[in-house]
């Protein structure tokens, strides 16, 4: 039967290489690791590399097999951090990653009671794209993050829909998409668009550039100083334009094939790197109170 050293040991030779350099990594003697290796393959009865040149190759169904022995060494590591929560005080610090567009003063009200509630526990805001929230969480800089899902599975930390985002296509009233009655793919085209990017130029599934002309923005906030300014269209959270829409300072653009905006879905990442205590589930609870009470907000079933 194979040990979950063992696993480690495999995936740690498939990351830096070479058996020297899983050695090296694992601060043990690379007879070690290549006995482990050869033990795993015998306890499976399958070859893993080959052998014939210097640096081992992956066989086809080591390559099968590696995703697999990711996820049971996350479930292991899940469980025991799982196992050290249950005894656990309340933690000393949370770290909470929080899409820039949905940081406002209502998510803030969310987090007031855990002050009088966990007094001990230092609390650290940092507001920053979906990605770069994603980054944190997964990094394990961060024990919580708030972003927009795009439905893909996260395998490397948990997570849950709290609700759905409605985004609109503004413009300024003095562009000239502003005056058209349908506005059509072709019509966003050939007008310069400002694009939500992160730091690493990733884009919202939903809200990537189509344009031919564009300026990039790593905030809402940003694109929205620019759409004010004329310089061009954008996605952007209804929840951000609602005022200045009624105002008219800003105008939602009749897409044709978006006529009431997109609807995406707002989850909560946890990271598998740090055991769950009373001040995270605490939060938690109250994230799914907040969004499930919110009158504004498309919520799930």
């Amino acid at each position: 039967m194979y040990s979950f050293e063992q696993l480690k040991i495999f995936v740690t030779v498939c990351e830096t290489g070479s058996f020297s350099a899983a050695a090296r990594k694992l601060k043990r003697a690379q007879s070690g690791v290549s006995q482990a290796i050869s033990n795993l393959e015998i306890a499976i009865n399958q070859e893993l590399f080959n052998r014939d040149k210097n640096t081992p190759v992956l066989t086809e169904n080591a390559k099968a097999l590696l995703p697999i022995a990711y996820s049971i060494l996350h479930q292991q590591q899940y469980f025991d951090q799982k196992i050290e929560s249950l005894t656990k005080a309340d933690e000393h610090q949370l770290v909470i990653a929080i899409d820039e567009s949905l940081m406002n003063g209502d998510f803030v009200k969310i987090l007031t009671p855990l002050a009088d509630k966990f007094p001990i526990t230092h609390i650290e805001l940092i507001s920053a794209s979906t990605f770069d929230v994603e980054e944190l969480v997964r990094k394990g800089k961060a024990q919580v993050g708030i972003v927009y899902a795009d439905g893909e599975l996260k395998v490397d930390m948990d997570f849950f829909v709290l609700g759905q985002a409605r985004f609109l296509t503004v413009a300024s009233p003095m562009h000239a998409l502003a005056a058209l009655p349908v506005v059509h793919d072709s019509d966003l085209k050939a007008h310069r668009q400002c694009v939500h990017r992160s730091a690493k130029q990733k884009e919202l599934w939903f809200s990537y550039g189509i344009s031919s002309a564009m300026w990039y923005a790593n905030t809402h906030q940003i694109l929205l100083e620019l759409v004010d300014n004329g310089i061009g269209w954008a996605v952007v959270p209804e929840l951000l334009v609602k005022e200045r829409i009624k105002q008219s300072s800003l105008v939602a653009l009749p897409v044709a094939h978006e006529y009431n905006g997109w609807l995406t879905a707002v989850g909560c990442l946890v990271s598998r790197s740090h055991g769950s205590g009373p001040v995270l589930e605490s939060l938690i609870a109250r994230l799914q109170e907040y969004f499930f009470n919110r009158a504004d907000w498309q919520l799930r079933e």
